[in-house]
């Protein structure tokens, strides 16, 4: 499970794996992360000064996550790239998580148009078509209603890439929205518009190398579910 809360990712992973983030003989692999900082949370207190660059944190217990959550509401995060929760029991640390946030179900997708890719701008960012579902709606009916609602286009929705959480406060809430991605190709887009209701702005196709770029203007989880893709 990857969190992101304030946009900074927070991945938990159960003991196995954490044990495998810390060996010296997987140092060389692609994806292994040289830590700024090291916790234990066995042995020692989490300070706000451990909020810096790509933290680890091992042997951590849903106190721990509670502890967590209290320092990134209060303490200066400003610094913090990544946390990397290795837990002694992931399913009690992911619940422990969820629970001080209400969580909103939601979906969305990438849509595809040849090798081009559909990005709209709102709020200053770009971003990906995405919202909450219908009672009673899958996932895959709600992100390519969303699509539909939001871009003008219609889409067949075909695999999916991955699911993403990610925080936010409305109306003094603190909500969890957990979203659905689903890859998706272009049926129709002789309508496509931005639907300015929703503060979307313009609408445009790129192509990898252009997506990529425009989302260094974007949120962590909307590049994260782009890294997501097999392309």
């Amino acid at each position: 499970m990857i969190v992101f809360i304030n946009d900074r990712p927070i991945r938990l992973v159960g003991p196995k794996a954490a044990a495998q983030l810390t060996n010296p003989a997987l140092a060389n692999h692609p994806e292994f992360i040289d830590y700024d900082q090291i916790v234990d949370a066995r042995l020692e207190v989490l300070k706000p000064d451990a909020l810096h660059g790509h933290l680890l944190i091992i042997n951590a217990t849903p106190a721990t996550v509670n502890k967590l959550l209290t320092l990134l509401q209060k303490a200066d995060a400003g610094k913090l790239l990544s946390i990397t929760l290795g837990c002694l029991n992931k399913d009690d640390c992911e619940e422990a998580i969820k629970k001080p946030f209400k969580i909103i179900k939601a979906a969305g997708g990438v849509v595809f148009k040849g090798d081009k890719m559909l990005l709209m701008f709102r709020r200053g960012v770009w971003d990906l078509p995405k919202g909450k579902l219908d009672n009673g709606e899958s996932s895959r009916q709600g992100a390519a209603r969303e699509v539909q609602e939001e871009t003008g286009v219609q889409v067949y929705v075909s695999e999916r890439i991955c699911t993403t959480w990610h925080t936010y406060t409305l109306n003094g809430n603190r909500i969890l929205k957990r979203t659905k991605w689903y890859k998706m190709a272009v049926v129709n887009d002789s309508r496509m518009a931005p639907q300015t209701e929703e503060d979307i702005e313009k609408l445009a196709w790129f192509d990898r190398r252009e997506t990529k770029l425009a989302l260094t203007n974007s949120f962590s989880s909307i590049r994260y579910v782009f890294d997501q893709l097999d392309l």
